[in-house]
């Protein structure tokens, strides 16, 4: 059994600019604390075999997700979760002057960097 806390600074940098704290990790997956500064625009990717589940902790953003038949934009704001099923786009901005700060959990396990390729997102990234 594990227990862990928020750790007090970023463990690393997501492939799309967020700043991450490392939670938790298991055999079927892991969890992330994940904080994007104020008006940042993170860079599209796509993942390759990992799927994801947000929960929305604080601040304001958007996230455009498209999986080839779907494409959207949905609000990100306390309380809403979304998920990002392997093979779909998305690119994601904190639309204000707080830190927009949420849980991701992936599905399997995170397996490292080359697992996200960048795509064309629909906005301009500052990252």
């Amino acid at each position: 059994m594990k227990t862990t806390q928020i750790p007090e600074k970023p463990d690393a940098k997501s492939t799309a600019g967020a700043h991450i704290r490392y939670l938790m990790d298991g055999t079927t997956g892991n969890m992330i604390y994940s904080t994007v500064p104020a008006y940042q625009v993170n860079r599209a990717t796509v993942h390759a075999t990992v799927s994801e589940f947000w929960f929305i902790l604080e601040g304001q953003g958007e996230i455009w997700r498209d999986d080839g038949v779907e494409s959207c934009v949905t609000e990100l704001v306390l309380g809403v979760s979304i998920d990002i099923p392997v093979g779909t786009k998305f690119q994601y901005r904190n639309n204000s002057a707080l830190e927009l700060k949420f849980i991701c959990i992936s599905m399997p396990r995170w397996p490292g960097d080359s697992e996200a390729t960048y795509v064309q997102g629909i906005w301009e990234p500052t990252v």
